[in-house]
Protein backbone atom coordinates (compact mmCIF):
# COMPACT_ATOMS: atom_id res chain seq x y z
CA UNK A 1 0.00 0.00 0.00
CA UNK A 2 1.59 3.46 -0.92
CA UNK A 3 1.39 6.03 1.89
CA UNK A 4 -1.06 8.41 0.88
CA UNK A 5 -3.56 5.25 0.96
CA UNK A 6 -2.21 4.63 3.97
CA UNK A 7 -2.77 7.77 5.53
CA UNK A 8 -6.22 7.75 4.34
CA UNK A 9 -6.90 4.38 6.04
CA UNK A 10 -5.52 6.10 9.35
CA UNK A 11 -7.12 9.07 9.16
CA UNK A 12 -10.43 7.41 8.07
CA UNK A 13 -10.62 4.72 10.95
CA UNK A 14 -10.05 7.51 13.21
CA UNK A 15 -12.59 9.60 11.69
CA UNK A 16 -15.36 6.57 12.21
CA UNK A 17 -14.52 6.18 15.48
CA UNK A 18 -14.87 9.99 16.62
CA UNK A 19 -17.95 10.94 14.39
CA UNK A 20 -19.61 7.68 16.64
CA UNK A 21 -18.23 8.35 19.76
CA UNK A 22 -18.39 12.42 19.81
CA UNK A 23 -22.17 12.80 18.28
CA UNK A 24 -23.15 14.84 20.84
CA UNK A 25 -20.61 16.96 21.29
CA UNK A 26 -20.82 17.88 18.17
CA UNK A 27 -24.02 18.14 18.04
CA UNK A 28 -24.03 20.62 20.94
CA UNK A 29 -22.19 23.21 18.70
CA UNK A 30 -18.95 23.77 20.87
CA UNK A 31 -15.74 25.35 19.07
CA UNK A 32 -13.98 24.12 16.32
CA UNK A 33 -10.18 24.05 18.85
CA UNK A 34 -12.47 21.44 20.92
CA UNK A 35 -13.54 19.14 18.03
CA UNK A 36 -10.60 19.13 16.70
CA UNK A 37 -8.89 18.58 20.06
CA UNK A 38 -11.04 15.39 20.68
CA UNK A 39 -10.38 14.37 16.98
CA UNK A 40 -6.34 14.70 17.82
CA UNK A 41 -7.19 11.65 20.20
CA UNK A 42 -8.53 9.17 17.99
CA UNK A 43 -6.23 10.08 15.59
CA UNK A 44 -3.24 8.90 18.34
CA UNK A 45 -4.59 6.24 19.73
CA UNK A 46 -4.73 4.63 15.70
CA UNK A 47 -1.41 5.83 15.29
CA UNK A 48 -0.32 4.10 17.41
CA UNK A 49 -1.37 1.19 16.41
CA UNK A 50 -0.29 1.70 12.67
CA UNK A 51 3.76 1.52 13.58
CA UNK A 52 3.83 5.48 13.75
CA UNK A 53 4.38 5.68 17.64
CA UNK A 54 7.11 7.96 16.59
CA UNK A 55 5.26 10.32 15.51
CA UNK A 56 3.40 13.30 17.41
CA UNK A 57 -0.72 14.25 16.62
CA UNK A 58 -0.83 18.39 17.38
CA UNK A 59 -3.32 20.82 17.78
CA UNK A 60 -2.44 24.06 16.19
CA UNK A 61 0.95 23.50 16.41
CA UNK A 62 2.96 26.56 14.52
CA UNK A 63 6.68 25.92 15.19
CA UNK A 64 9.75 24.53 12.63
CA UNK A 65 13.10 23.28 13.48
CA UNK A 66 14.67 25.48 15.89
CA UNK A 67 12.02 26.75 17.37
CA UNK A 68 10.95 29.10 14.19
CA UNK A 69 7.38 29.91 12.87
CA UNK A 70 5.91 27.26 10.54
CA UNK A 71 5.72 29.15 7.12
CA UNK A 72 4.33 28.34 3.69
CA UNK A 73 4.55 30.33 0.23
CA UNK A 74 0.97 31.41 -0.86
CA UNK A 75 -0.05 31.55 -4.37
CA UNK A 76 1.63 34.59 -5.29
CA UNK A 77 5.06 33.39 -3.82
CA UNK A 78 4.39 35.59 -0.35
CA UNK A 79 5.86 33.85 2.57
CA UNK A 80 3.18 33.43 5.41
CA UNK A 81 3.08 32.23 9.03
CA UNK A 82 0.77 28.87 9.60
CA UNK A 83 -0.37 27.06 11.95
CA UNK A 84 -2.79 24.10 11.42
CA UNK A 85 -5.60 23.15 13.19
CA UNK A 86 -4.73 19.26 13.31
CA UNK A 87 -1.34 17.85 12.42
CA UNK A 88 0.86 14.23 12.51
CA UNK A 89 4.13 14.89 12.12
CA UNK A 90 7.75 13.97 13.46
CA UNK A 91 8.49 17.40 15.23
CA UNK A 92 11.13 17.34 12.29
CA UNK A 93 12.99 14.24 13.98
CA UNK A 94 12.23 12.01 11.24
CA UNK A 95 14.13 13.46 8.26
CA UNK A 96 12.98 11.28 5.49
CA UNK A 97 9.58 11.75 6.23
CA UNK A 98 8.65 14.65 8.69
CA UNK A 99 5.17 15.05 7.76
CA UNK A 100 2.36 12.85 7.10
CA UNK A 101 -1.10 14.29 7.54
CA UNK A 102 -2.58 18.24 7.46
CA UNK A 103 -5.71 18.67 8.39
CA UNK A 104 -7.67 22.39 8.43
CA UNK A 105 -11.41 21.62 9.93
CA UNK A 106 -14.33 24.53 9.60
CA UNK A 107 -18.29 24.33 10.50
CA UNK A 108 -20.17 24.78 7.66
CA UNK A 109 -21.58 28.67 8.93
CA UNK A 110 -17.74 29.99 8.54
CA UNK A 111 -16.61 32.71 6.45
CA UNK A 112 -16.58 31.14 2.60
CA UNK A 113 -13.04 33.06 2.36
CA UNK A 114 -11.97 31.19 5.66
CA UNK A 115 -12.46 28.33 4.01
CA UNK A 116 -11.02 29.11 0.99
CA UNK A 117 -7.53 30.09 2.56
CA UNK A 118 -8.07 26.73 4.32
CA UNK A 119 -8.13 24.84 1.20
CA UNK A 120 -4.58 26.93 -0.17
CA UNK A 121 -3.05 25.70 2.31
CA UNK A 122 -3.39 22.41 2.45
CA UNK A 123 -2.63 22.61 -1.33
CA UNK A 124 0.62 24.18 -0.23
CA UNK A 125 1.34 22.13 2.65
CA UNK A 126 1.06 18.87 0.16
CA UNK A 127 3.51 20.09 -2.48
CA UNK A 128 6.81 18.49 -2.75
CA UNK A 129 8.74 22.03 -2.71
CA UNK A 130 7.63 25.85 -2.75
CA UNK A 131 10.48 27.00 -5.30
CA UNK A 132 11.70 23.54 -7.13
CA UNK A 133 14.76 24.32 -5.90
CA UNK A 134 15.18 22.40 -2.49
CA UNK A 135 15.15 18.89 -3.41
CA UNK A 136 14.67 16.52 -0.14
CA UNK A 137 17.99 14.85 0.76
CA UNK A 138 16.90 12.92 3.56
CA UNK A 139 19.28 15.01 5.69
CA UNK A 140 17.61 18.50 5.94
CA UNK A 141 14.15 19.61 5.88
CA UNK A 142 12.63 22.67 3.54
CA UNK A 143 12.68 26.37 4.74
CA UNK A 144 9.06 26.30 4.04
CA UNK A 145 7.01 23.72 5.30
CA UNK A 146 5.76 20.70 2.75
CA UNK A 147 5.55 17.44 1.89
CA UNK A 148 2.72 16.17 3.75
CA UNK A 149 1.54 13.28 2.32
CA UNK A 150 -2.24 13.75 2.97
CA UNK A 151 -3.94 17.06 3.53
CA UNK A 152 -7.62 16.95 4.58
CA UNK A 153 -10.33 19.40 4.58
CA UNK A 154 -13.07 18.72 7.27
CA UNK A 155 -16.09 20.65 7.32
CA UNK A 156 -19.01 19.71 9.89
CA UNK A 157 -22.56 20.90 9.08
CA UNK A 158 -24.07 20.56 12.22
CA UNK A 159 -27.33 20.94 11.17
CA UNK A 160 -27.57 18.48 8.49
CA UNK A 161 -25.40 16.08 11.07
CA UNK A 162 -22.78 15.61 7.68
CA UNK A 163 -19.35 15.74 7.29
CA UNK A 164 -17.75 16.96 3.84
CA UNK A 165 -14.19 15.33 3.79
CA UNK A 166 -11.58 16.58 0.96
CA UNK A 167 -8.34 14.87 0.64
CA UNK A 168 -5.43 16.88 -1.13
CA UNK A 169 -2.11 15.30 -2.27
CA UNK A 170 0.81 17.02 -4.24
CA UNK A 171 -0.97 20.18 -4.24
CA UNK A 172 -4.06 19.48 -5.44
CA UNK A 173 -7.76 18.38 -4.45
CA UNK A 174 -7.80 14.77 -5.51
CA UNK A 175 -11.06 13.16 -3.71
CA UNK A 176 -14.34 14.83 -1.70
CA UNK A 177 -17.39 12.93 -0.08
CA UNK A 178 -19.92 13.92 2.51
CA UNK A 179 -20.51 11.43 5.70
CA UNK A 180 -23.40 11.50 7.54
CA UNK A 181 -22.87 11.62 11.57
Amino acid sequence: MNKYNEMKELFELANRKYLIEQKELIQSGVSERTLCGQLMLYLNKVKDKALYRQYYVDVEYNRNINGRLKTIKDGEGEIITINCDLILHSRGENLVQDNLIALEMKKSNGRRSEKEKDRERLKALTRQSFDNIWSYDGKSLPEHVCRYILGVYYELNISRMEALVEYYQNGKLVQSYTLSI
